[in-house]
């Protein structure tokens, strides 16, 4: 009983492993310091046009990023990755300058013209795809390469 309570001080005591983060001082901002920001990714959905020229991004767990995604009003689309919304952590999604904080999301549609800004912190690394419902195609989909 003494060894697992010992063992269990030193592990809680060793310090939490954490992902690298871009800078090497974060600041009173934590993870979401300007100099931990990676690239900001555009997305365009738009009836019978690719998802993204690139297709995939590689993204570094531990990093803040701003993923933009419009929508042309050509037609209803939605995008769907609940894989990929549970391997981050979202810190807002912004719409019509309206901020949403939300605990967890599978999936955004957009019924008309308009841009959604989301805000998150790279977490769980792996592929994690984002795509158009009940398309097939590549150019229909965008995948996240979490490192």
């Amino acid at each position: 009983m003494k060894r697992v309570f010992a063992a269990a001080c030193a592990a809680l005591f060793a310090g939490p492993v954490i992902a690298a983060p871009l800078c090497d001082d974060l600041g009173f901002a934590g993870l979401l310091a300007s100099c931990n920001r990676g690239e900001p990714i555009e997305l365009t959905l738009a009836s019978g046009q690719a998802l993204s020229e690139e297709g995939t991004y590689m993204l570094q767990s531990g990093a803040y990023y701003k993923l933009f995604i419009t929508a042309d009003g050509s037609a209803e689309l939605a995008l769907n990755g609940p894989d990929f919304f549970r391997a981050i952590w979202m810190n807002e999604i912004v719409i019509n300058q309206i901020e949403i904080r939300p605990m967890a999301i599978d999936s955004l549609e957009f019924d008309a013209a308009g841009t959604a800004e989301l805000s998150f912190v790279a977490i769980k690394p792996g592929s994690h795809v984002l795509r158009i419902p009940g398309s097939t195609g590549d150019a229909q989909k965008v995948t996240f390469n979490i490192q």
